[in-house]
């Protein structure tokens, strides 16, 4: 009963406020100067800033497309921790919000332009929220705009999502999000390497998975209260199955945490969180980079 009431306390902590709506963007004739594609690529966490912009890792997805493709990098604080700028919540709806900005304002101007939504770690995370928000009718245009969704790294990877590349455990650390990517699936490519534990977090190490859903209602948005209630209850849900005490017993105590600090030690000094642009993700030899280029190519 502890676990359920420090869940119903996480969750409670959250107040309703009324919830803006999110308009469609209008469609306006095609100008000159309007590219075939539109790429928004969100760079993951330290890999960016408000003051210094930077591309990261993307930048080898989206340097040299086609002349026909534009690609605009969004800026945001990418800060993970409560003692930098912004805590993950909060940094990662700047990132979602500032993409949304730019998904609409293109939409607006360039009526026939698709668009493309990237991410990398954090980015992947905003990235993919914003697709799920447009997929499921909530976003700042219709489905039928966004030619392609690539996530990198995704921390709400879910083992339903298309997956590019061999087979890899469990999901996300933040959690699957609660309705997938609705009329956007089709078209949404995910990327996570085996061992990378942002994106592939065992199903049964719920320390972990309690981490990630703090961080992801680190800065809690009122209008998100009932998706915040569904992923703690699935998590509790999954500790009822395999039984509360017992398990988290065994990942508290002091020899569950000296293995937990190991284990994050060995993924730290791996560094497979950034090898995507060397990790093989087929048999031509397409590394999960070099495919999201190509793919991005192909919708052009």
């Amino acid at each position: 009963m502890m676990i359920r009431r420090i869940i119903g306390a996480i969750v409670g902590s959250v107040t309703i406020g009324a919830a803006g709506a999110v308009g469609g963007a209008g469609i306006a004739p095609a100008a000159p100067e309007c590219p075939d594609l539109y790429v928004v690529a969100i760079p993951g966490t330290w890999e960016t800033s408000d003051s210094k912009p930077g591309e990261g890792m993307l930048a080898s997805v989206t340097d040299n497309l086609p002349s026909d493709v534009q690609t605009d990098y969004v800026s945001y604080a990418a800060t993970a921790f409560p003692w930098e700028v912004d805590v993950y919540g909060r940094s990662k709806k700047q990132a979602t919000d500032n993409a949304r900005g730019l998904v609409t304002a293109m939409a607006r101007r360039c009526g026939a332009t698709k668009i493309a939504l990237i991410g990398y770690s954090q980015g992947a995370d905003a990235a993919g929220d914003l697709a799920a928000e447009i997929g499921t009718g909530f976003g700042p245009v219709e489905p039928e705009r966004i030619a392609a969704v690539g996530l990198v790294s995704d921390p709400r990877r879910s083992p339903n999502d298309a997956l590019v590349g061999p087979p890899v455990q469990g999901a996300g650390a933040g959690g699957p999000r609660i309705g997938g990517f609705g009329l956007l699936s089709h078209k949404t490519r995910t990327f996570c390497a085996d061992g990378d534990l942002y994106c592939s977090t065992p199903p049964t190490d719920f320390a972990a998975r309690f981490a990630g859903f703090l961080a992801q209602a680190s800065d809690p948005n009122p209008a998100q209260l009932w998706r915040y209630q569904q992923e703690a209850v699935a998590i509790f849900n999954d500790l009822m199955t395999v039984g509360i005490v017992p398990m988290l017993q065994n990942q508290l105590a002091d020899p569950g945490m000296d293995e937990r600090k190991q284990k994050l030690e060995e993924f730290y000094n791996s560094f497979v969180h950034q090898n995507y642009p060397a990790y093989v993700v087929d048999p031509s030899g397409a590394t999960a980079t070099s495919w999201l280029r190509q793919w991005l190519v192909d919708q052009t």
